[in-house]
């Protein structure tokens, strides 16, 4: 129990903490992003949030639609959920198993820089295979963290 209060401490947690943090409030911008597209571009998911905006049934109704600006936001948003909740997992799982912190900050680093390009790639649409390999880059980054975990794990 000792170790794991020493690893909790150790620079390479402190690091996980603060690149964790860094993905996490991106992530949650991707929300406020997706908020400001839906009002700037006035297309709404539900009815009921067109009330603000006009009152009557028949309006309300037209701006209740799909709109590709707004939906290619929310996928990229989809798509960090879908990477970063594991990062922040295996990372923390990572961070338990003592790694040496230029390897860690490799990982952490490389991982986070991935995303934010990715977030570029995918908001401004830019052709493929750049948002593809900045979303592999992020995913070998978040495997190699799984790989260090299990073999750790098998050599207890």
């Amino acid at each position: 129990m000792a170790e794991v209060a020493h690893m909790i401490d150790s620079e390479v947690f402190l690091a996980f903490s603060t690149y964790a943090t860094i993905v996490i409030l991106k992530m949650m911008l991707m929300s406020l992003m997706t908020s400001y597209y839906r009002l700037t571009k006035q297309v709404f998911a539900n009815i009921e949030d067109t009330t603000l905006v006009v009152k009557t049934t028949e309006d309300r109704k037209k701006l209740v639609r799909f709109d590709p600006d707004v939906e290619r936001v929310r996928r990229c948003h989809q798509n960090d959920l879908e990477n970063i909740v594991p990062f922040v997992v295996i990372g923390l799982l990572y961070s338990l198993t003592g790694p040496d912190l230029s390897s860690a900050l490799l990982h952490f680093r490389v991982f986070v820089g991935s995303r934010f390009i990715h977030t570029v790639t995918y908001v401004m649409a830019l052709p493929q295979p750049s948002r593809g390999l900045f979303f592999g880059v992020g995913l070998c980054a978040t495997i190699s963290m799984a790989y260090r975990v299990l073999t750790t794990a098998l050599f207890l």
